[in-house]
């Protein structure tokens, strides 16, 4: 992977968000008009994985800020489920429900779906639950550092033992 920087995407609600992640810096910044900006970073020495677009899922290796206050970043390791892949910050949830897309829900209430393929293009989709400028932030962030969707549990499963197999 490597830095992508694309044009600013025109969310209905929030207005222009832009976002530019550099895999190999292991940094993230999203910015808007109508949201706080929120910058990840990958501490150094932290163990790097290609298939996560920030480089890593270890809740120890990353730091957040949103609007310049550190969150505290949960990322779940990801393995046989799409809940395993979820990721928390605060009371927000991000978890994977279909094979591109990753719903955030506030409190156990339901925003949006946002989609993002890995190299910092991310949409979104809104939902009846009147999201916030914090929650699109949050949102944003988190599709584009890592990722959206999942595989089935089955596919996920199958994918596992395969692998185990000499």
């Amino acid at each position: 992977m490597q830095s992508y920087s694309h044009p600013p995407t025109e969310d209905p609600l929030f207005g222009t968000v832009t976002v530019e992640l550099d895999h190999e810096a292991g940094t993230l910044v999203v910015t808007g008009d109508g949201v706080p900006r929120v910058v990840m970073e990958r501490t150094a020495g932290a163990e790097v994985h290609s298939h996560v677009p920030i480089g890593t899922r270890d809740p120890a290796s990353l730091v957040m800020r949103v609007a310049g206050e550190e969150v505290e970043l949960r990322p779940s390791k990801g393995f046989l489920t799409r809940a395993s892949y979820r990721v928390d910050v605060g009371e927000h949830r991000f978890v994977p429900v279909s094979l591109d897309g990753s719903r955030l829900s506030r409190a156990g209430v339901r925003l949006g779906v946002f989609v993002s393929t890995g190299d910092g293009r991310v949409t979104a989709e809104w939902e009846d639950g009147k999201p916030e400028a914090y929650d699109a932030a949050v949102g944003y962030a988190l599709a584009a550092a890592f990722g959206t969707g999942a595989e089935p549990a089955w596919k996920l499963t199958v994918d596992a033992v395969l692998e185990a197999m000499p």
